[in-house]
Protein backbone atom coordinates (compact mmCIF):
# COMPACT_ATOMS: atom_id res chain seq x y z
CA UNK A 1 0.00 0.00 0.00
CA UNK A 2 1.24 3.50 -0.97
CA UNK A 3 2.11 5.90 2.02
CA UNK A 4 -0.15 8.42 2.64
CA UNK A 5 -0.14 11.88 0.60
CA UNK A 6 1.33 14.47 3.16
CA UNK A 7 0.54 18.33 1.48
CA UNK A 8 1.59 21.35 3.23
CA UNK A 9 -0.95 24.54 2.71
CA UNK A 10 1.75 27.92 2.97
CA UNK A 11 -0.66 30.56 4.22
CA UNK A 12 -3.60 30.29 6.55
CA UNK A 13 -5.89 32.88 5.08
CA UNK A 14 -8.96 31.70 3.40
CA UNK A 15 -7.18 30.89 0.22
CA UNK A 16 -5.34 28.46 2.05
CA UNK A 17 -8.06 27.25 4.53
CA UNK A 18 -10.79 26.72 1.54
CA UNK A 19 -7.60 24.38 -0.24
CA UNK A 20 -6.84 22.71 3.03
CA UNK A 21 -11.20 21.72 3.36
CA UNK A 22 -10.93 20.26 -0.64
CA UNK A 23 -8.18 18.57 0.22
CA UNK A 24 -9.51 16.82 2.96
CA UNK A 25 -12.56 16.31 0.95
CA UNK A 26 -11.59 15.22 -2.43
CA UNK A 27 -8.02 13.76 -1.44
CA UNK A 28 -7.37 9.87 -0.51
CA UNK A 29 -8.16 8.89 3.48
CA UNK A 30 -4.86 9.56 5.33
CA UNK A 31 -3.75 12.55 3.38
CA UNK A 32 -1.66 14.13 6.25
CA UNK A 33 -2.49 17.64 5.47
CA UNK A 34 -0.43 20.54 7.46
CA UNK A 35 -1.21 24.60 7.29
CA UNK A 36 1.70 27.24 7.87
CA UNK A 37 0.56 30.50 9.23
CA UNK A 38 3.73 32.79 9.71
CA UNK A 39 1.65 34.64 12.07
CA UNK A 40 -0.15 33.45 15.34
CA UNK A 41 -3.75 34.41 13.62
CA UNK A 42 -5.66 32.35 10.86
CA UNK A 43 -7.54 33.96 8.50
CA UNK A 44 -5.70 36.38 6.47
CA UNK A 45 -8.11 39.82 5.91
CA UNK A 46 -10.34 38.12 7.63
CA UNK A 47 -10.66 39.13 11.40
CA UNK A 48 -13.31 39.05 13.73
CA UNK A 49 -12.86 41.76 16.75
CA UNK A 50 -14.54 43.68 19.37
CA UNK A 51 -15.01 47.35 20.01
CA UNK A 52 -17.11 48.20 23.04
CA UNK A 53 -18.45 45.02 23.53
CA UNK A 54 -19.80 44.57 20.08
CA UNK A 55 -18.41 41.93 17.63
CA UNK A 56 -17.08 43.92 14.97
CA UNK A 57 -15.11 43.25 11.16
CA UNK A 58 -11.45 44.23 11.12
CA UNK A 59 -10.80 43.58 7.87
CA UNK A 60 -13.39 41.98 5.29
CA UNK A 61 -16.91 42.53 6.26
CA UNK A 62 -18.92 40.54 4.00
CA UNK A 63 -19.05 37.60 0.56
CA UNK A 64 -21.16 38.40 -2.98
CA UNK A 65 -23.83 35.53 -2.81
CA UNK A 66 -23.82 34.90 -6.39
CA UNK A 67 -21.10 33.92 -8.56
CA UNK A 68 -20.70 35.83 -11.89
CA UNK A 69 -22.72 33.17 -13.65
CA UNK A 70 -25.58 33.80 -11.06
CA UNK A 71 -24.82 30.08 -9.60
CA UNK A 72 -23.99 30.25 -5.61
CA UNK A 73 -20.60 32.13 -4.80
CA UNK A 74 -17.29 30.05 -4.29
CA UNK A 75 -18.06 31.21 -0.18
CA UNK A 76 -21.92 30.58 -0.24
CA UNK A 77 -20.32 27.00 -1.07
CA UNK A 78 -17.66 27.12 1.76
CA UNK A 79 -20.13 28.03 4.03
CA UNK A 80 -22.78 25.32 3.33
CA UNK A 81 -20.09 22.89 3.50
CA UNK A 82 -19.27 23.78 7.13
CA UNK A 83 -22.50 23.96 7.92
CA UNK A 84 -22.98 27.44 8.63
CA UNK A 85 -25.56 28.31 6.35
CA UNK A 86 -27.82 29.39 8.67
CA UNK A 87 -25.60 31.98 10.19
CA UNK A 88 -26.71 33.95 6.92
CA UNK A 89 -27.19 37.48 7.33
CA UNK A 90 -27.88 39.99 4.62
CA UNK A 91 -27.67 43.97 5.14
CA UNK A 92 -31.12 45.54 6.05
CA UNK A 93 -29.90 48.92 4.01
CA UNK A 94 -28.25 49.22 0.65
CA UNK A 95 -28.39 52.08 -0.24
CA UNK A 96 -24.82 53.69 -0.25
CA UNK A 97 -23.46 57.29 -1.45
CA UNK A 98 -21.22 59.44 -2.49
CA UNK A 99 -19.47 62.10 -0.69
CA UNK A 100 -19.21 64.71 -3.30
CA UNK A 101 -19.08 68.78 -3.92
CA UNK A 102 -19.23 68.76 -0.02
CA UNK A 103 -22.27 66.57 0.60
CA UNK A 104 -23.65 63.00 0.15
CA UNK A 105 -25.66 61.96 -2.88
CA UNK A 106 -26.79 58.59 -3.95
CA UNK A 107 -24.93 56.09 -5.85
CA UNK A 108 -27.01 55.76 -8.99
CA UNK A 109 -28.30 52.71 -10.11
CA UNK A 110 -27.64 50.31 -13.15
CA UNK A 111 -24.06 51.33 -13.04
CA UNK A 112 -21.32 48.24 -13.58
CA UNK A 113 -18.81 49.02 -10.84
CA UNK A 114 -19.26 52.82 -11.79
CA UNK A 115 -19.65 52.32 -15.13
CA UNK A 116 -23.58 53.60 -16.25
CA UNK A 117 -25.46 51.94 -18.97
CA UNK A 118 -27.73 54.52 -18.77
CA UNK A 119 -26.43 58.00 -19.20
CA UNK A 120 -29.08 59.93 -17.63
CA UNK A 121 -28.91 58.03 -14.74
CA UNK A 122 -25.42 59.13 -13.34
CA UNK A 123 -26.30 62.93 -14.44
CA UNK A 124 -26.66 63.97 -10.66
CA UNK A 125 -23.37 62.91 -10.05
CA UNK A 126 -21.02 62.99 -13.10
CA UNK A 127 -21.29 64.85 -16.40
CA UNK A 128 -20.87 61.91 -19.26
CA UNK A 129 -19.39 62.79 -22.58
CA UNK A 130 -21.91 62.51 -24.90
CA UNK A 131 -20.26 62.21 -28.07
CA UNK A 132 -17.48 60.06 -27.68
CA UNK A 133 -19.03 57.06 -27.15
CA UNK A 134 -19.41 55.95 -30.86
CA UNK A 135 -20.02 52.71 -33.22
CA UNK A 136 -17.18 52.62 -34.70
CA UNK A 137 -18.01 49.32 -36.70
CA UNK A 138 -16.07 46.95 -34.38
CA UNK A 139 -15.45 45.75 -30.84
CA UNK A 140 -13.55 48.21 -28.16
CA UNK A 141 -11.05 44.95 -27.74
CA UNK A 142 -9.33 42.58 -29.02
CA UNK A 143 -9.70 38.87 -28.14
CA UNK A 144 -6.31 39.32 -26.38
CA UNK A 145 -6.53 43.08 -25.49
CA UNK A 146 -6.17 44.25 -21.54
CA UNK A 147 -6.61 48.15 -20.90
CA UNK A 148 -6.70 50.38 -17.57
CA UNK A 149 -10.12 50.61 -17.11
CA UNK A 150 -9.85 54.38 -16.55
CA UNK A 151 -8.13 55.03 -20.09
CA UNK A 152 -11.10 52.98 -21.32
CA UNK A 153 -13.78 55.00 -19.69
CA UNK A 154 -12.11 58.15 -20.10
CA UNK A 155 -11.63 57.97 -23.95
CA UNK A 156 -14.97 56.82 -24.25
CA UNK A 157 -17.39 58.75 -21.58
CA UNK A 158 -15.16 61.50 -20.14
CA UNK A 159 -13.36 62.10 -17.23
CA UNK A 160 -15.85 62.98 -14.64
CA UNK A 161 -17.70 59.19 -15.16
CA UNK A 162 -14.16 58.35 -13.92
CA UNK A 163 -12.96 60.42 -11.18
CA UNK A 164 -16.50 60.64 -10.00
CA UNK A 165 -18.15 57.17 -10.31
CA UNK A 166 -15.51 54.61 -11.41
CA UNK A 167 -12.38 55.37 -9.16
CA UNK A 168 -14.10 55.76 -5.52
CA UNK A 169 -15.78 52.16 -6.54
CA UNK A 170 -12.73 50.47 -7.63
CA UNK A 171 -10.88 52.45 -5.22
CA UNK A 172 -13.29 51.15 -2.22
CA UNK A 173 -12.62 47.68 -3.41
CA UNK A 174 -8.52 47.70 -3.80
CA UNK A 175 -7.28 51.10 -3.13
CA UNK A 176 -6.01 51.80 -6.02
CA UNK A 177 -6.56 54.30 -9.43
CA UNK A 178 -8.95 53.19 -12.25
CA UNK A 179 -6.23 54.15 -14.40
CA UNK A 180 -3.60 51.76 -13.05
CA UNK A 181 -5.96 48.75 -12.73
CA UNK A 182 -7.09 46.23 -15.49
CA UNK A 183 -10.02 45.86 -16.77
CA UNK A 184 -9.74 42.36 -17.55
CA UNK A 185 -8.92 41.12 -13.59
CA UNK A 186 -11.21 43.73 -12.07
CA UNK A 187 -13.95 44.21 -14.46
CA UNK A 188 -13.98 40.54 -16.25
CA UNK A 189 -17.74 40.47 -17.29
CA UNK A 190 -17.44 44.28 -18.79
CA UNK A 191 -14.10 42.85 -20.88
CA UNK A 192 -16.27 40.13 -21.89
CA UNK A 193 -18.55 42.19 -23.06
CA UNK A 194 -16.66 45.37 -25.00
CA UNK A 195 -15.00 42.32 -27.53
CA UNK A 196 -17.89 41.96 -29.01
CA UNK A 197 -20.02 45.54 -28.48
CA UNK A 198 -18.83 48.53 -29.97
CA UNK A 199 -19.96 51.05 -27.23
CA UNK A 200 -19.15 51.32 -23.82
CA UNK A 201 -22.92 51.72 -22.88
CA UNK A 202 -23.49 48.68 -25.25
CA UNK A 203 -20.78 46.81 -23.46
CA UNK A 204 -22.25 47.42 -19.77
CA UNK A 205 -25.76 46.61 -20.80
CA UNK A 206 -24.57 43.12 -22.40
CA UNK A 207 -23.08 42.29 -19.53
CA UNK A 208 -25.60 42.97 -17.47
CA UNK A 209 -28.22 41.02 -19.24
CA UNK A 210 -25.89 38.09 -19.18
CA UNK A 211 -25.91 38.12 -15.29
CA UNK A 212 -29.32 38.86 -14.58
CA UNK A 213 -30.08 38.86 -10.92
CA UNK A 214 -33.73 37.87 -9.63
CA UNK A 215 -35.11 41.29 -7.75
CA UNK A 216 -34.73 41.54 -3.81
CA UNK A 217 -32.17 38.81 -4.28
CA UNK A 218 -29.33 39.29 -1.55
CA UNK A 219 -26.01 40.65 -2.70
CA UNK A 220 -24.11 40.58 -0.07
CA UNK A 221 -23.94 38.60 3.19
CA UNK A 222 -21.75 38.14 6.44
CA UNK A 223 -22.24 35.62 9.35
CA UNK A 224 -23.83 36.25 12.68
CA UNK A 225 -21.01 35.95 15.10
CA UNK A 226 -18.40 37.11 12.63
CA UNK A 227 -16.41 35.95 9.63
CA UNK A 228 -14.13 34.67 12.31
CA UNK A 229 -16.58 31.44 12.62
CA UNK A 230 -16.06 31.14 9.24
CA UNK A 231 -12.19 30.83 9.47
CA UNK A 232 -12.21 28.65 12.96
CA UNK A 233 -14.97 26.19 11.16
CA UNK A 234 -12.61 25.92 7.81
CA UNK A 235 -9.61 25.33 10.11
CA UNK A 236 -11.33 22.28 12.06
CA UNK A 237 -13.34 20.99 9.00
CA UNK A 238 -9.74 20.51 6.88
CA UNK A 239 -8.84 18.07 9.64
CA UNK A 240 -5.53 19.46 9.07
CA UNK A 241 -2.70 20.13 11.52
CA UNK A 242 -2.49 23.88 11.89
CA UNK A 243 1.38 25.47 12.69
CA UNK A 244 0.70 29.15 13.72
CA UNK A 245 3.87 31.14 13.89
CA UNK A 246 5.84 28.99 11.53
CA UNK A 247 7.34 30.83 8.63
CA UNK A 248 8.50 28.70 5.60
CA UNK A 249 11.84 30.17 4.81
CA UNK A 250 12.63 28.19 1.78
CA UNK A 251 11.35 25.46 -0.70
CA UNK A 252 13.19 22.95 -2.32
CA UNK A 253 12.07 20.31 -4.74
CA UNK A 254 13.41 16.81 -3.76
CA UNK A 255 13.19 13.56 -6.49
CA UNK A 256 9.95 12.22 -4.25
CA UNK A 257 8.11 16.34 -3.52
CA UNK A 258 9.23 19.13 -1.66
CA UNK A 259 11.86 19.87 1.49
CA UNK A 260 10.33 22.55 3.56
CA UNK A 261 12.65 24.72 5.86
CA UNK A 262 11.04 26.29 8.73
CA UNK A 263 11.15 28.30 11.65
CA UNK A 264 13.70 30.81 12.72
CA UNK A 265 17.44 29.56 11.43
CA UNK A 266 18.56 29.41 15.49
CA UNK A 267 15.54 26.74 15.76
CA UNK A 268 15.34 25.45 12.13
CA UNK A 269 13.12 22.71 10.81
CA UNK A 270 13.22 20.44 7.66
CA UNK A 271 9.87 18.89 6.80
CA UNK A 272 9.66 16.64 3.75
CA UNK A 273 6.04 16.72 2.04
CA UNK A 274 4.71 15.21 -1.73
CA UNK A 275 2.78 18.25 -2.78
CA UNK A 276 2.91 22.33 -1.44
CA UNK A 277 0.25 25.07 -2.26
CA UNK A 278 1.52 28.58 -2.19
CA UNK A 279 -1.17 30.70 -0.29
CA UNK A 280 0.68 33.48 0.45
CA UNK A 281 1.05 37.23 -0.98
CA UNK A 282 2.99 37.69 -4.07
CA UNK A 283 5.90 39.03 -3.07
CA UNK A 284 6.77 36.35 -0.08
CA UNK A 285 5.57 33.72 -3.14
CA UNK A 286 8.56 35.15 -5.27
CA UNK A 287 11.02 34.81 -2.52
CA UNK A 288 9.89 30.85 -2.36
CA UNK A 289 9.83 30.58 -5.87
CA UNK A 290 13.23 32.16 -6.65
CA UNK A 291 15.33 29.32 -5.86
CA UNK A 292 12.57 27.01 -7.67
CA UNK A 293 11.76 28.77 -10.97
CA UNK A 294 13.41 32.32 -11.59
CA UNK A 295 11.53 33.12 -13.98
CA UNK A 296 8.37 32.59 -12.28
CA UNK A 297 9.59 34.17 -9.44
CA UNK A 298 10.10 37.02 -11.10
CA UNK A 299 6.44 37.56 -12.91
CA UNK A 300 4.47 36.86 -9.18
CA UNK A 301 7.32 39.04 -7.91
CA UNK A 302 6.17 42.12 -9.73
CA UNK A 303 2.74 42.58 -8.28
CA UNK A 304 2.47 45.87 -6.50
CA UNK A 305 0.52 46.02 -3.46
CA UNK A 306 -1.47 49.01 -1.60
CA UNK A 307 -1.81 49.96 2.32
CA UNK A 308 -5.07 50.72 4.28
CA UNK A 309 -5.92 51.21 7.57
CA UNK A 310 -9.78 50.32 8.63
CA UNK A 311 -10.63 52.90 11.72
CA UNK A 312 -13.64 51.71 13.19
CA UNK A 313 -15.38 54.86 16.09
CA UNK A 314 -17.94 53.72 18.41
CA UNK A 315 -20.32 56.52 18.59
CA UNK A 316 -23.05 57.23 21.50
CA UNK A 317 -26.81 58.05 19.62
CA UNK A 318 -25.10 59.53 16.59
CA UNK A 319 -27.07 61.11 14.06
CA UNK A 320 -26.62 58.88 10.71
CA UNK A 321 -28.40 58.83 7.18
CA UNK A 322 -30.25 55.48 6.53
CA UNK A 323 -27.42 54.29 4.63
CA UNK A 324 -24.85 51.81 4.70
CA UNK A 325 -21.85 53.88 4.13
CA UNK A 326 -20.23 56.16 1.54
CA UNK A 327 -17.44 56.29 -1.05
CA UNK A 328 -14.87 59.22 -1.48
CA UNK A 329 -13.25 60.52 -5.13
CA UNK A 330 -10.04 61.21 -4.65
CA UNK A 331 -10.49 64.24 -6.37
CA UNK A 332 -12.51 65.58 -2.75
CA UNK A 333 -9.33 65.72 -1.21
CA UNK A 334 -10.00 63.50 2.06
CA UNK A 335 -8.33 61.01 3.83
CA UNK A 336 -11.29 58.70 4.09
CA UNK A 337 -12.34 56.71 0.76
CA UNK A 338 -14.65 54.87 2.30
CA UNK A 339 -16.69 54.47 4.83
CA UNK A 340 -19.58 51.68 6.43
CA UNK A 341 -22.16 52.88 8.93
CA UNK A 342 -21.88 49.06 10.41
CA UNK A 343 -25.25 49.27 12.98
CA UNK A 344 -26.75 50.96 10.44
CA UNK A 345 -25.94 48.51 7.61
CA UNK A 346 -26.33 45.15 9.57
CA UNK A 347 -29.26 44.93 11.27
CA UNK A 348 -28.36 42.20 13.59
CA UNK A 349 -25.70 44.30 14.97
CA UNK A 350 -27.85 47.06 16.31
CA UNK A 351 -28.07 48.17 19.81
CA UNK A 352 -31.44 49.06 22.05
CA UNK A 353 -28.32 51.61 23.42
CA UNK A 354 -28.34 53.23 20.43
CA UNK A 355 -24.25 53.01 20.20
CA UNK A 356 -23.29 53.09 16.71
CA UNK A 357 -20.30 51.59 14.68
CA UNK A 358 -19.02 52.83 12.43
CA UNK A 359 -16.19 52.08 10.17
CA UNK A 360 -13.80 54.55 7.73
CA UNK A 361 -11.30 52.76 5.42
CA UNK A 362 -8.27 55.12 4.63
CA UNK A 363 -5.15 55.23 2.44
CA UNK A 364 -4.74 54.79 -1.37
CA UNK A 365 -2.00 53.45 -3.96
CA UNK A 366 0.85 55.62 -3.90
CA UNK A 367 -0.15 57.63 -0.81
CA UNK A 368 0.90 55.27 2.06
CA UNK A 369 2.58 58.27 3.71
CA UNK A 370 -0.69 59.17 5.19
CA UNK A 371 -0.62 55.96 7.03
CA UNK A 372 2.69 56.55 8.85
CA UNK A 373 -0.06 58.77 11.47
CA UNK A 374 -0.47 57.33 15.26
CA UNK A 375 -3.87 55.55 15.64
CA UNK A 376 -5.09 58.85 17.51
CA UNK A 377 -3.73 60.77 14.75
CA UNK A 378 -5.96 58.47 12.61
CA UNK A 379 -8.87 58.62 14.15
CA UNK A 380 -9.23 61.94 15.10
CA UNK A 381 -8.96 62.64 11.82
CA UNK A 382 -11.32 59.97 10.50
CA UNK A 383 -13.71 62.11 13.27
CA UNK A 384 -13.45 64.99 11.30
CA UNK A 385 -14.26 63.93 8.07
CA UNK A 386 -17.28 62.15 9.15
CA UNK A 387 -18.68 64.88 10.73
CA UNK A 388 -17.88 67.23 7.56
CA UNK A 389 -19.42 65.06 5.64
CA UNK A 390 -22.54 64.89 7.30
CA UNK A 391 -23.03 67.76 7.90
CA UNK A 392 -23.29 67.51 11.57
CA UNK A 393 -20.57 67.29 14.47
CA UNK A 394 -20.52 63.23 15.46
CA UNK A 395 -20.33 62.56 19.37
CA UNK A 396 -17.20 61.93 20.73
CA UNK A 397 -16.55 57.83 20.23
CA UNK A 398 -16.56 55.78 23.73
CA UNK A 399 -14.11 53.62 21.94
CA UNK A 400 -11.46 53.44 18.57
CA UNK A 401 -9.78 51.11 16.87
CA UNK A 402 -7.23 51.26 14.05
CA UNK A 403 -6.04 48.08 12.07
CA UNK A 404 -3.55 48.26 9.90
CA UNK A 405 -3.18 46.19 6.56
CA UNK A 406 0.03 46.96 5.20
CA UNK A 407 0.67 46.21 1.61
CA UNK A 408 -2.67 44.02 1.66
CA UNK A 409 -4.37 44.69 -1.56
CA UNK A 410 -2.97 44.00 -4.96
CA UNK A 411 -2.97 46.51 -7.86
CA UNK A 412 -3.55 44.15 -10.79
CA UNK A 413 -2.22 45.63 -13.96
CA UNK A 414 -2.98 45.37 -17.34
CA UNK A 415 -1.90 41.88 -18.08
CA UNK A 416 -2.15 40.14 -15.10
CA UNK A 417 -3.80 37.53 -15.98
CA UNK A 418 -2.09 37.04 -18.93
CA UNK A 419 1.18 36.57 -16.43
CA UNK A 420 -0.44 34.65 -14.02
CA UNK A 421 -1.47 31.63 -16.55
CA UNK A 422 2.03 31.63 -17.88
CA UNK A 423 3.74 31.52 -14.19
CA UNK A 424 0.99 28.78 -13.44
CA UNK A 425 2.06 27.10 -17.25
CA UNK A 426 5.33 26.91 -15.87
CA UNK A 427 5.10 25.24 -12.76
CA UNK A 428 2.57 23.05 -14.15
CA UNK A 429 5.47 22.20 -16.82
CA UNK A 430 8.13 22.41 -14.20
CA UNK A 431 7.04 21.52 -10.77
CA UNK A 432 3.45 20.61 -10.78
CA UNK A 433 3.02 19.52 -7.10
CA UNK A 434 3.14 22.98 -6.50
CA UNK A 435 0.59 25.46 -6.86
CA UNK A 436 -0.42 28.66 -6.54
CA UNK A 437 -4.18 30.43 -4.64
CA UNK A 438 -4.51 33.32 -3.34
CA UNK A 439 -5.41 37.11 -4.17
CA UNK A 440 -2.25 37.77 -5.43
CA UNK A 441 -3.40 35.66 -8.75
CA UNK A 442 -7.06 35.48 -9.03
CA UNK A 443 -8.69 38.50 -7.33
CA UNK A 444 -9.63 39.85 -4.24
CA UNK A 445 -12.99 39.01 -2.27
CA UNK A 446 -13.96 35.79 -0.50
CA UNK A 447 -15.79 33.73 -2.97
CA UNK A 448 -12.57 34.08 -5.18
CA UNK A 449 -9.82 33.46 -2.58
CA UNK A 450 -12.05 30.54 -2.04
CA UNK A 451 -12.39 29.20 -5.19
CA UNK A 452 -8.36 29.89 -6.07
CA UNK A 453 -7.71 27.44 -3.13
CA UNK A 454 -9.74 24.68 -3.94
CA UNK A 455 -8.38 25.18 -7.76
CA UNK A 456 -5.34 24.78 -6.43
CA UNK A 457 -5.95 22.14 -4.40
CA UNK A 458 -7.71 20.13 -7.49
CA UNK A 459 -4.45 20.69 -9.46
CA UNK A 460 -2.50 19.22 -6.18
CA UNK A 461 -4.79 15.74 -6.70
CA UNK A 462 -4.54 15.63 -10.00
CA UNK A 463 -0.69 16.31 -10.05
CA UNK A 464 -0.32 12.94 -7.04
CA UNK A 465 -3.23 11.06 -8.98
CA UNK A 466 -1.99 7.38 -8.66
CA UNK A 467 0.36 8.25 -5.73
CA UNK A 468 -1.89 7.75 -2.96
CA UNK A 469 -4.20 4.96 -1.35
Amino acid sequence: MAAPWRVAVVGGGIAGLAAAVRLRDRAPAGTEITVYEQSGALGGKLRTGELAGQAVEFGAESFLMRDPAGGESAAVALVRRLGLADRVVHPTVGQAALAVDGGLRPIPGGTLVGVPGDLAAVATVARPATDADRDAGRPLLGPDDDVAVGALVRARLGDEVVDRLVDPMLGGVYAGRADNLSLNTTMPALARAARVEHTLVGAVRAAQAAAPRAPGAPVFGTLAGGLGTLVEAAATASGATIRRDAAVRELIPTGAGWRLTVGPTRDVEHVDVDAVVLAVPARPAARLLAGVAPEVAAAVGGLDYASVALVTLALPEPALPALSGFLVPATEGLLIKASTFFTTKWGHLRRPDGLALVRASVGRYGDEAQLQRPDEDLAATVHRELSAVLGTPLPAPVAAHVQRWGGSLPQYAPGHLDRVASARAALRAGHPTLALAGAAYDGVGIPVCVRSGATAADEIITALGGSGT
